[in-house]
């Protein structure tokens, strides 16, 4: 689904005629179009029977304007200028913005988060530190469910019992103690310093010719063809997105890692990558 505005449409209707016309005069068929513009068949023939809903976005069409009329003998770059790509975003109703302002806004005093992360660290390093104690602390704080009249009896010296003996029980009465009542672990709180990769590199290598669009952080850095056996790396702080003409004919390699096909030969397909997430 594209997002094709009237006025799009009727440039659209006179270009397409325009480059059906001068293909048919002289006399080169939609398949060879397709062959050397690398543009899949379907897309050159829904231009030509303007069906535009069948098209992807304004700015894939502007490119398969340039590339069609580049082969059949036109002015391919003149001829992608008179169709716009811009696409135009619908406003906002009024009264649904003022009912947005007027809801009530909830605000979190910002010292409450880093208290509880500043808790939670120290509980953490005190559980590492010495977790022994820790355990044993819980153990008789809460008691974990033991009946006050079993830790008595457990603490219970027998009379009968010798003098060596005595003192081997009482040494063994916190381990009798721990196996009736396991300690339940505290979690270990990680140190906000071990940050991930602040930057994702991204290294395009081209086994055929597609058509590509490059963005980093935003901000489109790359528009245009590519030939078979050019090598692009670009890299960015935030997010990258790699969007080809002809998946099948990229190779894609992240941060140095080994180099895997985008997608399927003459597909569309478009993959962000994040320091973290790659998505597609």
């Amino acid at each position: 689904m594209n997002l094709l505005q009237d006025n799009q449409k009727e440039q659209l209707q006179e270009i397409s005629k325009t480059l059906k016309q001068v293909r048919e005069e002289k006399s080169i068929q939609l398949e060879e179009v397709a062959i050397k513009t690398n543009i899949r068949l379907a897309c050159l023939k829904a231009l030509d029977a303007g069906r535009f809903d069948e098209l992807p976005e304004p700015v894939y069409i502007q490119g398969f304007i340039r590339r069609y009329a580049d082969v059949i003998g036109l002015d391919g770059a003149a001829l992608a200028k008179t169709f716009s790509t811009a696409v135009n975003t619908p406003e906002f109703d009024r009264n649904s913005s003022q009912n947005l302002e007027n809801k009530p806004k909830f605000h979190v005093p910002l010292f409450i988060p880093y208290a509880v992360m500043l808790l939670a660290a120290a509980i953490g390093l005190i559980y590492v530190l010495n977790p022994k104690f820790s355990a044993e602390s819980l153990v008789k704080k809460f008691n974990l469910g033991t009946p006050q009249k079993q830790t008595t009896a457990a603490l219970s010296t027998p009379a009968s019992l010798p003098k060596s003996e005595t003192s081997t029980f009482a040494s063994q009465e916190p381990t009798a103690i721990s196996a009736q009542n396991p300690a339940t672990p505290l979690p270990v709180v990680a140190s906000p310093n071990n940050s991930l990769s602040q930057a994702v590199a991204v290294t395009l290598e081209l086994q055929g010719k597609s058509w590509l669009q490059v963005k980093v952080d935003g901000k489109t850095e790359f528009v245009g063809d590519l030939n078979k056996g050019e090598r692009k790396t670009w890299t960015a702080k935030k997010q990258l997105t790699v969007r080809s003409g002809n998946a099948g004919a990229v190779l894609i390699s992240v941060n140095n890692q080994p180099a895997t096909p985008l997608g399927n030969l003459g597909k569309v397909k478009e993959v962000t990558f994040t320091p973290q997430v790659k998505s597609q």
